[in-house]
């Protein structure tokens, strides 16, 4: 006669069961894809952060102030010049790190203008359509028609080349950039059975563009912000460097380019150094832009 079975009490039986999975919190899993990431992007983020510390602890950072002279003109590079001084005897260090501050600062300013401008035009231009996509399309044609650096050259020597002036001017003529892509994107998704469906429901047209369309369309719009960010930022250092961007005494590296290049035929490759900020910038951000294009295209393959 076999002895019955002790019964097993709950609680025993739920201090035998394996505790229910957390769920990872969103840092954790950034930080997942992070070390998953190729080394390209992880040096692009790398990059990326570097940049924006040395632009937020400027101040700390910068051993002298953004326009004092403290050395003569075009000093060599010392212990107490790291770097030299430039054409008016102002630290070169110092103006390398405050240039990361008003270069990228600015840049980063106009790209996010240019965005909210073209962003919201091109989507309502797709959910509406009619007129009013076609009078939006056909005046962003003519903006796009001409060249954009001469376009920019033209209107800065009009209103002046202030630090609003270049923003807005910078900023409206991305926008119709940001415009197109935008629309074409928006269009592909206002087709769908689901924004039939909220147009039916009675949903009004600010509704629909902003909790149906564009968090459809994120991914592209995303890769597009990173690399408009860097034409933006090349052009606001070109027309820093033709005298028509940021103006002295604020630093800033195509004027920094420009204001050294004397040195070059002395060998010195001082004015290259903001040269190669811009460059190193522009190519972090590609590396990043690339690996998320590949995140967001559901292609599997790895590097």
């Amino acid at each position: 006669m076999t002895e019955p079975t002790k019964p097993t009490s709950t609680i025993e039986s739920a201090d035998a069961m394996p505790p229910p999975p957390r769920d990872e919190s969103k840092a954790s899993i950034a930080w997942r894809e992070l070390k998953k990431a190729p080394f390209t992007a992880q040096f692009g983020i790398l990059i990326i952060i570097t940049y924006i510390t040395v632009a937020v602890f400027a101040p700390v950072l910068a051993p002298y102030g953004e326009s004092e002279i403290v050395g003569t003109e075009y000093d060599v590079w010392s212990n107490q010049f790291p770097l030299g001084t430039d054409n008016l005897g102002r630290d070169m260090m110092t103006r390398l790190i405050y240039g990361a501050r008003n270069t990228v600062g600015i840049a980063l300013i106009t790209t996010l203008l240019a965005f909210f401008l073209g962003g919201t035009l091109g989507i309502m231009a797709a959910v509406l359509g009619g007129w009013y996509d076609q009078l939006t399309s056909r005046a962003v044609d003519v903006l796009m028609a001409i060249p954009g650096l001469i376009f920019a050259m033209l209107l800065l020597t009009i209103f002046g080349t202030s630090i609003p002036s270049l923003i807005i001017i910078i900023g409206v003529l991305d926008s119709t950039r940001v415009f197109r892509i935008a629309r074409a994107v928006s269009l592909n998704v206002v087709v769908m059975d689901y924004i039939e469906s909220a147009k039916l429901r009675g949903e009004k047209v600010t509704w629909i563009a902003l909790r149906e369309v564009l968090p459809n369309i994120m991914p592209p719009l995303v890769a597009e912000f990173g690399l408009r960010f860097c034409f933006v930022f090349l052009t606001i250092s070109a027309l820093s460097f033709l005298g028509l961007g940021l103006q002295p005494p604020t630093a800033d590296w195509g004027s920094m380019v420009r204001d050294n290049a004397t040195l070059i035929t002395y060998g010195d490759i001082t004015p290259l150094l903001p040269a190669a900020a811009i460059a190193l910038l522009t190519i972090g951000v590609n590396f990043v832009v690339d690996w998320f294009l590949h995140k967001t295209s559901g292609i599997k393959d790895e590097y």
